[in-house]
């Protein structure tokens, strides 16, 4: 219908005649037919030339006229299916090798390379796209360079295959290859003084920070991607429930639940105010208006939510022109197994962190109430989160819901975790909430009361058994930690002589 002549190889050609296509085999341009079992067929000056030849070059043109070539105007390329092959459990090396395509992706290189002159096309998604140009009269320009650019992607992916493929295979040598695009500068590094790019990791489903739909505010700076992403791995622990996280320096300062958002977001900007000024805060539900006035007198550089309502962004553009705000669904995606962490001259790759727990083990004579259960779980996941030595305490304000009441993170020792800060920082959080609600009793006992009730979690093991002496000094009776220490018998000992439940969980929540 367009008037072009299609040339075509072997299977292609005999499915294109099956379906009524008029088809010209590669044998008859080429004068030679198909050999060793379709290994050689397209490798030829009549088909090369014909895409490689300059059209405005008058040399070319007087060659390819003497020597019999006729210009091709359009290249379709789909490669053999190298990659899935390879992911089949019964491949073998064989199956592999002969899985390799040698003249499709020299006709896509060639095609690609006289992009002025010839279309290369390796994704099928593009047919409509090109058949709309053609229709309309001819491909132009800015799409045969965005055709020439996907192709050369396409090849460098087929063939990073190959190489980690083969180099596995052959020489016994594991390589990684990765690919990140749409590289964006950003306004700096972490400091001032340094130079930042973002890159994208194509294909990723899972909810991302890289995903997400900018809605108002400065451009994202190298410290919120990676805050960011802090506040979205915790909020997406939580995403079938109410809950708000508030992070600063990549630690969550506030966590909590709630039976509506406001409170949600109320109480985990309670787990530390100060550390919430300039935070970064991730919503699992819409915030309503009530939930953005929350924020009119309080600084946050960001906001995640999986929408908001229209009076709520109407309220946070207004409050101030540089707030980022951003829209992400947190829906399930196709996750992503490994996290990759670059140090100067090498690649150090791992699985995600993923499970809370292996076991459940009450290893003291004070038993811990399944009542605390939940709680016990939420404290851990926030822990799971915070840097190491990390130790956090929460506690179940309302029957169901539940909220951090303090953080010691990135500490070089557990012990000091604990006492200079997680039960130091409990405490003045409390003392602030007995003056907010002014109950009928003592600061003191107010505070004790609550602390009682209280669980605190581990990220590792208690090398020694001061941290529960200085835990239980501070009214904490209810202890989580993987366990794992030489000195867990002493350790158990003590929680056993001053009242303290322990559990051992089996699984370490290091993050560094």
């Amino acid at each position: 219908m367009l008037g072009f002549e299609i040339i075509s190889t072997g299977g292609t050609s005999q499915f294109l005649k099956n379906a009524g296509v008029k088809v010209k085999d590669i044998s008859d341009i080429t004068g030679f037919p198909e050999m060793m079992d379709g290994r050689v067929k397209t490798l030829h000056p009549k088909i090369h030339g014909g895409i490689l030849a300059l059209r405005d070059n008058p040399q070319h043109v007087k060659e390819a006229k003497s020597e019999g070539i006729d210009f091709i105007d359009i290249v379709v390329v789909n490669l053999y299916p190298f990659e899935k092959t390879v992911t089949r459990k019964d491949a073998a090396l064989s199956d592999a090798i002969e899985n390799i395509d040698i003249g499709g992706p020299a006709l896509v290189r060639a095609a690609a390379k006289n992009y002025r002159h010839v279309a290369v096309i390796t994704d099928p998604q593009d047919y409509p796209l090109i058949l709309k140009e053609l229709e309309s009269g001819e491909l132009s320009q800015k799409t045969r360079e965005y055709l020439a650019v996907k192709a050369f992607r396409r090849i460098a992916d087929y063939d990073c295959a190959i190489d980690t493929y083969l180099s596995l295979h052959l020489c016994g040598e594991d390589i990684l290859r990765l690919k990140f695009v749409e590289g964006r500068t950003l306004r700096y590094g972490e400091n001032w003084h340094q130079t930042a790019k973002f890159y994208k990791e194509p294909g990723v489903t899972e909810p991302s920070v890289a995903s997400a739909k900018q809605l108002h505010g400065k451009a994202l700076s190298y410290n919120n991607y990676v805050d960011a992403e802090g506040a979205l791995n915790v909020a997406l622990e939580f995403r079938n429930e109410i809950a708000a996280v508030v992070v600063k320096h990549s630690n969550p300062c506030g966590v909590a639940t709630g039976n509506t958002l406001p409170e949600a977001l109320l109480r985990a900007w309670d787990g530390d105010p100060v550390s919430s000024f300039g935070s970064i805060i991730c919503l699992t539900r819409k915030p309503d208006l009530k939930t953005a006035e929350f924020l009119k007198n309080r600084f946050v550089e960001l906001i995640i939510a999986p929408g908001y309502d229209e009076d709520a962004l109407l309220f946070l553009k207004n409050k101030s022109k540089d707030l980022r705000i951003l829209e992400l669904s947190m829906d399930d995606g196709v996750s992503l197994e490994n996290t990759y962490r670059y140090i100067v001259g090498g690649m150090l790759v791992q699985s995600r962190n993923r499970g809370l727990y292996e076991k459940w083990d009450v290893v003291t004579e004070q038993p811990f109430p399944e009542g605390k259960r939940k709680l016990a779980e939420f404290t851990m996941t926030a822990c799971k989160h915070t840097k190491s030595n990390a130790v956090i305490i929460a506690r179940e304000y309302e029957k169901g819901f539940h909220q951090v009441l303090s953080i010691g993170a990135g500490q070089p020792n557990r012990v000091d975790a604990i006492r200079k800060l997680a039960v130091t920082k409990a405490w003045e959080n409390l003392k602030l909430l007995y003056e907010r609600e002014k109950p009928e009793i003592s600061m003191d006992d107010f505070i004790k009361g609550i602390m009682n009730e209280c669980v605190l979690a581990s990220d590792a093991f208690f090398p020694f058994d001061d941290s529960i002496v200085y835990s239980a000094e501070s009214n904490i009776r209810y202890i989580v930690s993987p366990g794992g220490s030489i000195r867990d018998k002493e350790v158990i000992a003590t929680a056993n002589r001053l009242g303290v439940s322990l559990v051992f969980t089996g699984m370490r929540h290091f993050f560094h």
